[in-house]
């Protein structure tokens, strides 16, 4: 036998038809939310010292070039190009890497700096081990958009890669031939 109180409790514990719409479209949003957003700081490229032999090597490939031109192409842009391009490299190359601030948050997407990269932006994620460095990649949906690339502590890799997997799928990627190139002249 119930009493007139416990009716009352039951029907205000029942969700009308537009609170039950309200619950499912929040937790609909809210299924990635995994509370505190995951916050680090690292380099935004990995600096690699050059020594005085690099920069010799440098100037003689340059020189090389120029010569080629001045005697078979003929052509003073490619010159012009080549000092312009040598001029780029020297100035990027002695800039040290700023540190930058990243956040990673399970509703939103990853904050490089202040700019906001939205989950659905990306198709998939992929780690990546360079020397020491761990780094995470995402893929860009868009086929000509550049990727993300990220460095993160070691002890935040975990946290980082469970939160990146809850959106988005993992896949194995390896340096790319340009990667390795780059390294190698540790541009």
């Amino acid at each position: 036998m119930k009493s007139e109180g416990q009716d009352e409790f039951q029907e205000s514990a029942t969700p009308s038809d537009a609170d039950e719409s309200f619950s499912t479209e929040s937790s609909a949003n809210d299924q990635y939310d995994t509370g505190e957003p995951i916050t680090w700081n690292a380099e935004e490229y990995i600096h690699q010292d050059k020594g005085p032999v690099w920069f010799i090597l440098f100037v003689l490939v340059v020189i090389g070039l120029v010569a080629v031109d001045f005697f078979f192409l003929k052509s003073w842009t490619f010159s012009a190009l080549v000092i312009v391009m040598a001029i780029a490299v020297v100035v990027y190359s002695r800039r040290p890497p700023r540190t930058i601030t990243y956040a990673l948050s399970g509703s939103q997407g990853l904050y490089v700096g202040e700019k906001l990269h939205h989950f659905d932006e990306f198709k998939a994620f992929g780690l990546i081990q360079d020397g020491g460095h761990h780094s995470i990649m995402l893929i860009p949906t868009k086929r000509f958009s550049p990727g993300v690339s990220v460095y993160f502590p070691e002890e935040a890799g975990e946290q980082i890669v469970d939160m990146l997997g809850q959106r988005l799928p993992m896949e194995n990627l390896k340096p790319d031939i340009i990667d390795v190139i780059v390294r190698k002249l540790r541009l």
